[in-house]
């Protein structure tokens, strides 16, 4: 195994004179309305220390599209400053002895007493820091036009059947019932929520992340298939290939009334000039309540010669502020990485996410997605994506897909080893 890179202490306290002369490129996939937005506090933020910002964003396939192209570029020999990721995709990185050691920073600033354990599995390597969260996200919400619910005297869901008789309502007025875009990774993130309310807690973690065959084929699985061919039915007839964030804007014009997706959907709804309580809601999938299955985005910084090593350590230091982790994730929609950071300028939604990331986590019942790389290796997570969209594609019927997943998930741990 390599070792990483050290991050020396004294990269910690260069002179601005140095860092002035100093810029990071960053390769991210924030690319909609309101992840623009909430990535443009940290360039401001790293601007006020005298430290350049070169953008280099890659939209498309959740991060996916943004890995290929980081793996050419350090298959070139020319790896970027500090790229986005999630989840095994640190490890993995850091496993080839890419990643840059953050140690410095991290005992300078305290990270270990403020980082949950759960996400600090996933910054951590060999027992040293090796990537900077910016916050968390959690998966399994959903979001509505509040108008359009109140307009047709639906009331927000709380159980699975009443979430099934709204959209129900809402195809009959007319409208959209479910706004979706149809890219496996959104299949996936609408397949993480339903799971978890289809079988719980203990489901999930023995399918998902324990990858034990008897979860993955068993009734709680047929089920989770059948409720999304339910919710299928309930998709308008264009999804295909549309982004997330399209998904969101229907929702948001009150075209659609619900969208099953990530809480960074809340910063287009923010970044629309919208409400959460007036304008829109925000609650868990009706079942899953008491449960977070999260992701975290986090900055990893490649070693190279060490030539960037000052920047690296302002950047890391910058994220983990607990000024800059309130501010960003005001804006973003997600919560902060640090347990430490107040909910006073959150709105209510946030506030919300908060006290039940702080619930989940105090009380076992939080778990990393896998929809998004926080429950297994890339190998397993996109064997699920074959099958799961596949499935919500018509290619399977709830059974069949039972049977496929079990053995896509066979064939990509062979393959891991």
């Amino acid at each position: 195994m390599r070792k990483l890179t050290t991050l020396t202490t004294a990269a910690l306290v260069a002179s601005a004179s140095m860092a002035s002369a100093q810029e990071v490129e960053v390769l991210h996939w924030w690319t909609s309305g309101g992840e623009a937005a909430a990535l443009n506090v940290l360039k401001q933020d790293l601007e006020g220390k005298g430290i350049g910002w070169a953008d280099m964003p890659v939209a498309g396939g959740g991060g996916s599209d943004a890995m290929t192209v980081l793996r050419a570029r350090v298959t070139a020999g020319n790896p970027p400053t500090a790229v986005q990721m999630l989840g095994f995709d640190i490890l993995d990185w850091a496993e080839e002895g890419a990643l840059a050691d953050l140690n410095a920073a991290a005992e300078a600033e305290g990270w270990d007493a403020v980082v949950p354990e759960a996400l600090g599995a996933f910054a951590k390597f060999d027992g040293k820091w090796i990537s900077a969260p910016v916050n968390v996200h959690s998966t399994n919400w959903v979001w509505a036009n509040k108008r359009v619910l109140d307009e047709l005297g639906i009331a927000q869901p709380t159980t699975w059947d009443e979430f099934v008789a709204a959209m129900q309502a809402v195809e009959d007025a007319g409208l959209v019932a479910l706004a979706h875009g149809g890219q496996a990774w959104q299949e996936a993130t609408v397949f993480d929520g339903v799971a978890m309310s289809a079988g719980g807690a203990d489901f999930y973690q023995a399918a998902f992340i324990d990858l034990d065959p008897a979860a993955l084929s068993s009734a709680e699985m047929t089920k989770t298939f059948a409720r999304m061919e339910t919710l299928r039915g309930f998709v308008d007839d264009n999804f295909s290939g549309r982004d997330w964030n399209l998904a969101s804007a229907m929702v948001i014009n009150g075209e659609a009334a619900f969208q099953i997706m990530g809480d960074w959907a809340k910063g287009e709804f923010l970044n629309a000039g919208q409400v959460p309580g007036e304008d829109f809601l925000c609650f868990r999938v009706p079942g899953s309540a008491g449960t977070v299955t999260f992701n975290s985005d986090q900055f990893a910084m490649f070693g190279g010669d060490g030539s960037n090593a000052d920047a690296q350590s302002e950047l890391a230091i910058s994220i983990m502020s607990p000024s800059f982790q309130s501010a960003f994730n005001v804006v973003k929609g997600s919560v902060p990485a640090r347990t430490d950071v107040s909910d006073a300028d959150f709105d209510a939604c946030g506030k919300q996410a908060m006290a039940e990331f702080a619930s989940a986590a105090a009380s076992g019942n939080l778990y990393g997605s896998m929809a998004h790389g926080h429950a297994n290796r890339a190998s397993v997570k996109n064997a699920m994506y074959d099958v799961i969209t596949a499935h919500f594609n018509g290619e399977y019927d709830a059974q069949t897909a039972v049977e496929e997943i079990v053995d896509a998930v066979a064939i990509a741990q062979i393959r891991k080893r």
